[in-house]
């Protein structure tokens, strides 16, 4: 079996404000600096064979701190990239709730069917994603990967490995720089913790962010 530690990178301000940021490539802001530096310390005690990024700023730096203290490098992975949002992107929710409320609330009720205006659907990052995760699998065998991504990915990601389908989309939430992690084979995943953020408390001075 290969562990599997899913990571989402730390946080920016467009995460702070509410911002879709698609593919934008937004930096850290000092908070998801911190959260980066904690998760490198928060992990130096384990051995991880293969560190993955997305190639946007945001993921790679998370990745960064991790691969530091881990004495390796961060392979930049495109299908991990965050998830194409179109027309939404820069926007924040609000100003989407004014563009087009329905189609808005088609993306809370039904995500699994929605193409946000020259974007993507969840099925398209699926079918990018999970093929990589095999893959990885495939490679490492017995060791442990790390995969530093983004929500839409993560949870579609995590959906997939439950054998769930996008529609279980908002039934899972993962904060910035939360910690998921899989045992798998390849074919059968076995979640083992979700959502960790337990090594941020320091810095915690408002709720976590799913956004």
């Amino acid at each position: 079996m290969t562990e599997i530690i899913l990571v989402r990178h730390g946080e920016t301000e467009w995460n702070a404000s509410e911002i879709f940021r698609g593919q934008a490539d937004v930096d850290l802001n000092a908070t998801g600096v911190r959260q980066a530096e904690l998760l490198g310390e928060y992990l130096s005690g384990e051995k991880i064979d293969h560190i993955y990024s997305s190639p946007l700023k945001r993921a790679v730096k998370t990745a960064e701190a991790i691969a530091e203290r881990q004495k390796t490098g961060v392979n930049i992975v495109e299908n991990l990239i965050d998830f194409d949002c179109g027309e939404w992107q820069g926007l924040t929710v609000e100003e989407v709730k004014e563009r087009d409320d329905v189609l808005y609330q088609d993306w809370l009720d039904t995500p699994e069917q929605m193409r946000i205006p020259g974007g993507e659907t969840l099925e398209d990052v699926l079918n990018r994603a999970m093929p990589f995760v095999v893959g990885s699998v495939m490679k490492c065998r017995e060791g442990t990967i790390a995969l530093v991504s983004h929500r839409v990915v993560l949870k579609v990601l995590i959906c997939a490995l439950l054998k769930l389908d996008n529609s279980h989309f908002w039934d899972i939430r993962i904060d910035n720089g939360a910690i998921t992690r899989f045992a798998y084979d390849g074919n059968h995943a076995v979640l083992t913790s979700h959502n960790d953020i337990s090594y941020l408390k320091e810095i915690q001075c408002r709720k976590p962010n799913d956004f």
